[in-house]
């Protein structure tokens, strides 16, 4: 598979972007990168070990959310046969340039097709205590978050472009696609109850998480709880951005 790495990018307004970067820096554990861009728009989160795959950006524009983008290994795929194969399977491709393709799914939900530096190394979690051996968390997923009309074609379309067969999760309403091996996270699919017409594909991210204090930790942090379910805690960012954690293990 020429898809060989996966980074999630968290978009934040101008406004929030400070107080959005801060509590998931707090959050995962990671450190900040120099910023980067034309405008110092974008920046990395790094874990202390392991490879990178949690990226923040400050944006013009909207609400912000979460996109995607895929690292593709062009020694196997160029990426222009990458974003013609994601065209075919349904994606809209909008822009192409050297290095980079922007594009959407059927969806609506925007991803980009990047080229693979190498990166194959997932971070461990974030020991709980200091490495207590008290539990541990880790964002470990990329939930889309799809309306009822679009779900079976969303689901399609990222089997097509992963090459990962995807099945029912334990939970009615969901679709897993398995990780593949050496990726940082896997995708999930959430078929939504309800959609206004016109609303397409957003998604949020899930921390694995067997450590009991990480729900007081991330509300001190800033986090509001905003729903509680069987086997995950609803919760939102201090940007106003939907996240859970989820009693899975990390690792």
């Amino acid at each position: 598979m020429s898809l060989r790495w996966l980074t999630i990018f968290l978009d934040f307004p101008a406004a929030s972007f400070g107080a959005g970067v801060a509590f998931w820096g707090e959050v995962t554990g990671y450190g900040l990168s120099a910023a980067r861009g034309a405008d110092g728009e974008f920046a990395t989160l790094l874990p202390p070990s392991g490879d990178a795959y949690l990226r923040v950006q400050r944006i013009a524009d909207g609400a912000g959310g979460c996109h995607l983008d895929l690292h593709v290994d062009t020694e196997a795929e160029s990426l222009n046969a990458a974003a013609d194969r994601a065209a075919a399977a349904g994606a809209l491709i909008r822009h192409r340039d050297d290095g980079l393709v922007v594009a959407a799914s059927p969806g609506g939900f925007a991803f980009c097709l990047v080229s693979w530096d190498g990166e194959r190394a997932a971070p461990p979690p974030l020991a709980a205590d200091g490495g207590s051996g008290a539990g541990a968390s880790r964002v470990d997923t990329l939930c889309l978050d799809v309306p009822p009309g679009e779900f079976e074609r969303e689901v399609a379309f990222w089997a097509a472009l992963t090459g990962q067969q995807a099945r029912p999760a334990p939970v009615p309403g969901y679709a897993v696609l398995p990780r593949p091996a050496g990726w940082p996270a896997r995708l999930l699919l959430q078929r939504r109850d309800s959609a206004a017409p016109g609303d397409r594909t957003r998604g949020h991210v899930d921390f694995g998480c067997t450590d009991a204090g990480a729900l007081d930790r991330h509300v001190a942090l800033g986090a509001r709880v905003t729903g509680v379910q069987q086997h995950w805690t609803v919760l939102t960012d201090p940007a106003g951005h939907e996240y859970c954690l989820v009693g899975r293990d990390p690792a």
